[in-house]
């Protein structure tokens, strides 16, 4: 019996022939053309030639002689490699979609830069997702963060939003659990990062002869449980590389639950190894504002907190801000 698909709102714009190719990448052009020629493959219940024009809801008649042409990975250039599972899960990552941007959560895990070794990223599937759209990274998350990311979909619309970035105008919160007890309230980190080393001046490293860049965080500790771990809020006010975590690490001297990088050799005490076990990093950008490309309108998105990081919170009782 063959199957029914409903187009969807990400897929509006992308032509028939497309849409087959995407998701079902080995089957031959000439047999999906020997399919419509035959009737076997319709929208909204009519013939088709191949190269119509989708629109979300349109109904696509799909044979089952095909199913075998399903979910085959794909690769890039840059020998990158995801499937249409993975394309559909990044499809349900979608917070907000129009024609300038596309506000995703991103999953933990996920990279968002392709490169050499890197098997899928948020930019490679995003522009697997909107074809007709000049996709465009304007911030970065680390592969292990969860939550928030904003890519833009032209040009114009890149520019515009990576201004905002780098003029910090663009506004990004993050929530944490922190191993440790943060004693003070709230704060501000005002301090100088160099290749995962903290300082107190912007002096140039001997070793090296590089000089440290400026970074500040703001802080605002939410609860604490038993001296042993703190739920905190970030607002980052520059954007540098692991800024949050080295700055729970070493500054705050609580880094990240789930961070094998800078607090490896730090167990959790107060007897809670076992309620935050996981090996996932407790960090993730839960709110974005900034002001839209082609509105002028300032926007907020909240994103909703992952799975493991919920459960955490259920048992420990905390709330989001």
């Amino acid at each position: 019996m063959a199957d029914s698909v409903t187009v969807s709102a990400v897929e509006d714009g992308t032509r028939l022939l497309r849409w087959f190719v995407r998701n079902y990448p080995s089957m031959p052009h000439r047999e999906f053309y020997r399919l419509c020629r035959g009737g076997q493959i319709r929208v909204n219940s009519s013939r088709c030639r191949g190269q119509e024009i989708l629109r979300a809801g349109d109904v696509i008649r799909i044979p089952p002689t095909i199913r075998e042409f399903a979910d085959v990975p794909k690769k890039t250039e840059s020998g990158e490699q995801f499937s249409l599972v993975d394309l559909e899960k990044l499809r349900h990552a979608i917070i907000y979609n129009d024609d300038d941007l596309v506000v995703f959560n991103k999953p933990a895990g996920l990279a968002v830069q392709g490169g050499s070794g890197i098997r899928k990223s948020v930019d490679k599937m995003a522009a697997a997702l909107f074809p007709y759209h000049k996709i465009s990274l304007v911030h970065r998350l680390d592969m292990e963060t969860s939550g928030i990311l904003v890519v833009a979909k032209n040009q114009r619309a890149a520019q515009f939003l990576s201004r905002a970035f780098q003029n910090k105008t663009a506004n990004k919160e993050y929530v944490a659990l922190l191993n440790g007890d943060v004693k003070e309230d709230r704060g501000i980190i005002d301090d100088y990062l160099l290749k995962g080393r903290v300082f107190d001046t912007p002096e140039r490293e001997n070793g090296t002869g590089a000089r440290p860049s400026h970074a500040v965080t703001e802080y605002r500790v939410l609860s604490r449980v038993s001296d042993a771990l703190t739920w905190i809020e970030f607002s980052p006010k520059t954007g540098r590389t692991h800024q949050l975590r080295l700055h729970s690490a070493f500054v705050l001297n609580a880094p990240i639950v789930g961070d094998d990088l800078y607090g490896r050799n730090k167990k959790i005490s107060g007897g809670l190894e076992a309620v935050v076990s996981t090996n996932n990093l407790f960090l993730f950008a839960y709110k974005i504002t900034f002001q839209h490309p082609t509105t002028g309108r300032m926007v907020t998105f909240r994103a909703a907190p992952p799975k493991f990081m919920v459960a955490v919170m259920k048992l420990l009782e905390f709330e989001m801000p």
